[in-house]
């Protein structure tokens, strides 16, 4: 067995038998190398066969988030330049709700096509089951996927992802944590995010088996482990704090011990919880890496001599240095940027799609700037903090310029800046300013029900707050390190102290 999906499992040769049915579909629609096919969908089998039938083609697979609406959506799909669509039926509204003009069809998963705009098809009809196998010689350098970054200093930018960029990084995840004979991984992953196409490549890797589950839930957690087998489970770091806070069940006794290796990033004191508790005998905590290149540091599992707040040794398949603002060579204990280049062709992206001029300001003096601020002791990578301006709730990164932009779509609203503020959380918590336009009348209330109709439900703010006007410099950007610094004031209306919570729909 290969995939498992809440039971629906599909061996190798199922599933490369779907996927050429998916690819003869996407040809019938014009597809050809070269072409991008977004996915929005929920994690199920489909999601891969459409991936692995995009490639077939050598074309692009270009998943993006299901939360995705409005700007957020149209500007992915826009920027790829994608002329075919695979959605959820529940999503092709909001599809058709946003200019899309490269779009000329769109494949609707789990019922008929939901609206007479001749564009959507239902995806049943091009699973073209007679045919030839379309066999297609992958290069190393093929592109795979194009996967967006969280756009935290401006618009998205999609990563352009080679195939082996892919394997290189599943041969790290095996080499950190060897796999065993028919070794089974469990994840509740969005097949829209890089460490669940890793755990995919390592799968692949070492011919294992794995368990994909739609959604993470606490109470079925267990029971999900206990039926699927799993011994490595890939997990995001706020699951580790929700399962360790649940109380004993029945499936959870029964566990105990099953899961050899849990990957994620958690500290040692969870680490200790999920030992004890769970009988877990590796965590593989230590890793630093971004969509740009993975992995930078790799520290075997077993390793007890793992300096306390590191990130990992630093791999060697790639070269890491700290350097000063002239890109200088830093000592080792001396903070800097961080920044790294390949040892080897094809390990890392190979660019921003359709963006040379970002990727040359990157790529500087030969060397992939991270923007992110750390230092180099005996060989371990330490991360202070990023040099980004970002956003992160509920696992997601979130671009605070798409957010705001969303908000300036308001009618009422001149100004707005989305920040997050510290509430003694690892992540904080979102909070937006703003300015209303002259006249208007918007409540906190109001903008929070707006909030919650507009935006991805990860991406709504905790924290609202109307002000005459924002802090600017004189040249009249925000400044949001002093927005920061003032936190959640008198005059800070706050949306769960309402009773207000947003869930995944």
């Amino acid at each position: 067995m290969f995939l498992d999906f809440a039971g629906r499992t599909f061996t190798y040769r199922q599933t490369k038998d779907r996927a050429v049915e998916m690819a003869r579909g996407l040809r019938a629609l014009g597809v050809r190398a070269g072409d991008r096919v977004v996915t929005q969908l929920r994690n199920s089998e489909d999601v891969i066969f459409a991936w692995f039938g995009a490639n077939l083609l050598g074309a692009v697979w270009v998943p993006i988030n299901t939360a995705y609406r409005g700007e957020f959506l149209r500007h992915q799909i826009v920027d790829a330049g994608a002329e075919v669509v695979i959605c959820e039926a529940e999503y092709a509204d909001a599809l058709l709700n946003v200019a899309l003009p490269s779009v000329r069809a769109i494949l609707v998963r789990g019922a008929e096509a939901p609206c007479p705009d001749d564009r959507v098809h239902s995806l049943e009809a091009y699973r073209i089951t007679e045919g030839d196998s379309l066999e297609h010689a992958t290069t190393p350098s093929d592109l795979t996927c194009l996967l967006y970054t969280s756009g935290t200093t401006g618009p998205s930018k999609g990563c352009m992802i080679s195939t082996n960029y892919l394997c290189n990084m599943g041969y790290l995840s095996n080499l950190a944590v060897p796999p065993l004979p028919n070794e089974r991984t469990w994840t509740c992953s969005p097949m829209f995010h890089l460490s669940a196409l890793g755990g995919i490549a390592a799968t692949l890797l070492n011919q294992g088996s794995i368990s994909i589950a739609e959604q993470f839930s606490v109470s079925k957690f267990w029971s999900e482990i206990e039926r699927s087998g799993a011994t490595t489970a890939l997990l995001i770091s706020p699951t580790f704090h929700w399962l360790a806070d649940a109380e004993d069940t029945p499936e959870m006794l029964r566990c105990f011990g099953q899961l050899r290796t849990v990957i994620g990033s958690v500290g040692p004191e969870m680490e200790h919880v999920w030992r004890s508790r769970f009988g877990v005998q590796y965590m593989n905590r230590c890793a630093y890496g971004q969509t740009e290149g993975v992995w930078l540091t790799l520290t075997p599992a077993d390793a007890t001599d793992v300096p306390p707040n590191s990130v990992g040794r630093i791999c060697e398949d790639f070269d890491v240095r700290i350097v000063d603002d002239n890109d200088v060579q830093l000592p080792d204990g001396q903070r800097g940027e961080i920044v790294f280049r390949p040892k080897r062709p094809n390990i890392m992206f190979a660019g921003y799609w359709n963006r040379p001029e970002d990727t040359i300001k990157v790529w500087r003096n030969m060397w992939m700037h991270t923007g992110d601020i750390g230092y180099i002791e005996n060989g371990y990578l330490f991360f202070v903090d990023r040099k980004k301006d970002y956003l992160r709730s509920r696992g997601e990164n979130i671009s605070s310029f798409e957010i705001e932009r969303t908000y300036q779509q308001h009618p009422s609203i001149s100004a707005a800046a989305v920040y997050s503020v510290a509430e003694g959380v690892e992540e904080g918590e979102i909070k937006v300013s703003v300015v209303l336009c002259e006249g208007a009348t918007l409540s906190c209330e109001e903008l929070c029900t707006w909030s919650i109709e507009n935006l991805p439900y990860f991406a709504v703010p905790r924290y609202f707050e109307i002000r005459d006007e924002l802090i600017r410099t004189p040249t009249g950007k925000i400044q949001k390190y002093l927005l920061r610094a003032e936190g959640v004031t008198e005059t800070t209306w706050d949306r769960v102290a309402q009773g207000i919570n947003v869930r995944r729909t």
